[in-house]
């Protein structure tokens, strides 16, 4: 089993995934003039008004939030220390390049998501990639299949691993058996699951600002102690990222092929940039300015802050700490970033990086399974007992994770991601004319004055692509001006 999941991710990252993905970026990126920098500053003017809900969806801050739950995880701490062993410091640089045209592509899929976002039984905002694939290509058989791997990935696998790297962390820090914390992680978080997507997205607004914060501020702090060997570690990233020196010191030479690779795998986990998982939380949210270009830019903030902020205090972390000339072969990633951090502040480090990733890891856990929750929606309608079943089997996997060898998790973890990633990027390729479309539209109402409303009517060719009252009753008020 092992070996042929071993041969599907080979075939899939080495020869489809990884080309498909930054071909997609910077397709889009091109498309969009640069759109993540001309508009860098936009992205932080939406989301300062960005707390406004109806009683049909969440706020885009909480959306934001919730899509940063499940973006900042094992990926940010325990990701990037695998990336650095396995692909050497370069493999930083390509998490960066990565996060960078993935911004555009993140632009797009949430956008999308907004556009053609449905309401649930209880009247809730539901949207994602299976949506825009059954309504705007007209193609229901792609969103099922879309659908399929995301439960798979997120509902199933993706638990499995943060809670695989909560136990680690909580045995290397506090020496708990993995078997106790997998039974408080279960009710934890078969507590919140059971409560509903606003449930989740209200934990999500407490714990991600303030633990993203705090995390960052530790690193800044790590990074004035070790202030004498910021310019080496980026002159390491760098060299490194082109073959100019061997990966990790003390081991075998990667070259920019592995660099590349595991930069582009870590990263695609980390900020799930065109994977389509931060597009179900982008539609479930009631935009500010009601556009739904807006939570494109927010979503688009969200893979920033991911990657070239939070990933990059990790690499940093360790990259400045010398545990790298340490024999780190043996290491596995959270362990790593432990002891990078303990090398700079003392022993309280691994009791940091243990609580950290229990928060990050435990935001992921339901930010994960509220994906899941709205593609089994969109499989089954009367969704009671699908809904049912599948927080039990969420959480029947948290159970595994903890219990679980690393490795196997991991590449389970990647071909799924694969997987789906495919598909979503296939559909928004064929639907990024409209993406565009509906880019322009937001930033000529910017530039005349006026705050970006989106109406329908302006739309006759996807008007009955969209589901009726989504955005019938949109109306702009009268003196408001757009954000700058």
């Amino acid at each position: 089993m092992t070996d042929l999941i071993n041969f599907a991710n080979n075939i899939l990252w080495d020869y489809v995934l990884i080309y498909l993905l930054l071909g997609v970026g910077l397709y889009f990126t091109l498309r969009s003039g640069l759109i993540q920098l001309r508009h860098f500053g936009h992205m932080f003017s939406v989301l300062r008004k960005s707390k406004k809900s109806d009683s049909s969806g969440i706020s885009s801050f909480q959306a934001l939030c919730t899509s940063l739950a499940a973006r900042v995880g094992t990926g940010n701490l325990a990701g990037v220390a695998i990336a650095i062993t396995a692909g050497g410091p370069g493999a930083i640089f390509w998490m960066w390049v990565v996060a960078f045209i993935g911004m555009a592509t993140a632009f797009v899929e949430s956008t999308l998501a907004q556009l053609y976002k449905t309401k649930d039984d209880q009247g809730n905002y539901r949207g994602g990639p299976a949506y825009y694939m059954e309504k705007g290509l007209k193609k229901r058989w792609m969103g099922v299949l879309f659908s399929f791997f995301l439960i798979i990935a997120f509902g199933l696998v993706f638990n499995a691993v943060q809670a695989n790297s909560i136990a680690e962390a909580a045995a290397f820090a506090f020496h708990i058996k993995p078997v106790y914390v997998g039974i408080v992680l279960v009710i934890i978080s078969g507590t919140i699951i059971f409560g509903g997507l606003r449930s989740i997205a209200r934990v999500a607004e407490l714990v991600v600002p303030f633990m993203a914060s705090a995390y960052f501020i530790l690193a800044l702090w790590v990074v004035g102690h070790n202030i004498e060997r910021i310019p080496e570690v980026f002159a390491l990233i760098f060299k490194s990222a082109f073959g100019l020196q061997e990966a990790v010191a003390g081991t075998l030479g990667y070259g920019v092929a592995q660099a590349m690779m595991q930069g582009v795998q870590r990263g695609l986990f980390s900020n799930e940039a065109g994977m389509g998982s931060a597009p179900n939380a982008a539609a479930s949210a009631s935009p500010y300015p009601p556009h739904p270009a807006s939570q494109g830019y927010v979503q688009m903030l969200g893979v920033f802050m991911d990657t070239i902020v939070i990933c990059s205090a990790t690499a940093v972390i360790i990259l400045s700490s010398g545990v790298l000339n340490e024999n780190v072969t043996a290491i596995s990633g959270i362990e790593l970033t432990q002891r990078a951090l303990s090398s700079a502040v003392g022993h309280w480090g691994t009791m940091f990086v243990a609580i950290a990733i229990f928060f990050f890891a435990f935001t992921s856990i339901i930010a994960n399974y509220a994906y899941a929750e709205s593609n089994m929606i969109f499989l089954e309608r009367n969704h009671t007992a699908g809904l049912f079943i599948l927080r039990l089997a969420a959480l029947g996997m948290v159970m595994f994770g903890t219990l679980a060898e690393v490795p196997l998790v991991w590449n389970m973890a990647n071909l799924s991601m694969a997987c789906m990633a495919i598909v979503n990027l296939i559909a928004i390729l064929l639907l990024s004319g409209i993406a565009m479309k509906l880019a322009k539209d937001y930033n000529q109402q910017r530039k005349s004055g006026k705050l970006p409303t989106f109406n329908i009517n302006d739309y006759p060719e996807i008007q009955q692509q969209v589901e009726k009252g989504i955005w019938d009753d949109n109306v702009l008020h009268n003196g408001e001006k757009s954000q700058s």
